[in-house]
């Protein structure tokens, strides 16, 4: 028997329950730990090896990788398959959202290379910064591909869009007040991806293409596991770092996403 999906009671409750939980784990976490400021040490990455005169290459020139999987994204979203049945292509809002998504994951590549190139944090704002925009898109992407968002709904996903980029912009003044706060921005990261799980979880819907969804969130744990162990890597062999890695598998996460919309949910009619 096939599942009937989600109700439309619990669709237009669903961006509410987005910006609530957020809201609540925010002022407990504010209630109960001390500012958390940027690590001088985050800077001092494994791998500064330049090659053809740009300093540390392999984190530089990886996010390539990145910038080809975001563009590859927004390619896909404005055809459609021949063929393909309305019930498989995204709704409106799905394939706005999966275009914020996209072009988001394009200017992270683009921050995050230009962080690499001389490593400290102003620089690294403008590399979390996008990195803030992906983390609250890819929930409220599985919000709108859920069913129907109402018009209260739309405002409360597009509020809640703005909390990334929001928290990175809380970071970056704490920094220049001398208050560093890290939490915020930590929060929304691993709110994202606890949301993400928990929608395709508990509010599954019909579309083998769901499916693509967990490896896409198994590469971005990969590549946190490689952020953290960026100098064990590069020291079994010095040929590649961890922190080279962790684009890697971010670009691969991307890719399962944009293999999604290759196979079956693309743009209805295009963005274009």
């Amino acid at each position: 028997m096939e599942p009937t999906g989600p109700s439309p009671a619990l669709i237009r409750r669903l961006p509410a329950l987005l910006v609530g939980g957020y809201a609540l784990a925010a002022l407990l976490l504010v209630a109960l730990t001390p500012p958390l400021p940027q690590d001088a040490a985050y800077h001092a990455f494994a791998d500064r090896r330049a090659l053809g005169g740009v300093p540390n290459f392999g984190d530089v020139a990886s996010n390539a990788l990145l910038l080809a999987a975001g563009a590859a994204g927004l390619a896909v979203l404005r055809r459609r398959p021949p063929g393909a049945p309305p019930a498989a292509t995204a709704t409106t809002l799905e394939r706005g959202l999966l275009a914020v998504l996209f072009a988001a994951v394009c200017l992270t590549a683009l921050g995050s290379a230009y962080y690499h190139l001389a490593p400290d944090n102003p620089r690294l704002f403008w590399d979390r910064l996008p990195l803030g925009l992906i983390a609250t898109a890819l929930p409220a992407v599985l919000v709108a591909g859920r069913g129907e968002v109402s018009r209260a709904g739309r405002w409360l996903l597009l509020a809640w869009l703005l909390v990334g980029p929001l928290s990175a912009v809380y970071w970056a003044l704490s920094e220049a007040l001398g208050r560093g706060d890290l939490r915020l921005y930590g929060l929304v990261q691993a709110y994202a991806i606890a949301a993400s799980a928990l929608l395709l979880l508990l509010v599954p819907r019909r579309g083998r293409e769901e499916g693509h969804y967990w490896p896409a969130l198994g590469c971005y744990l990969l590549a946190k596991a490689f952020e953290g162990a960026d100098r064990a890597v590069f020291a079994a062999g010095e040929v590649v770092s961890g922190h080279t890695l962790k684009h890697v598998a971010a670009a691969l996460a991307v890719a399962w996403l944009v293999r999604m919309l290759a196979r079956g949910r693309p743009a209805g009619r295009g963005l274009g």
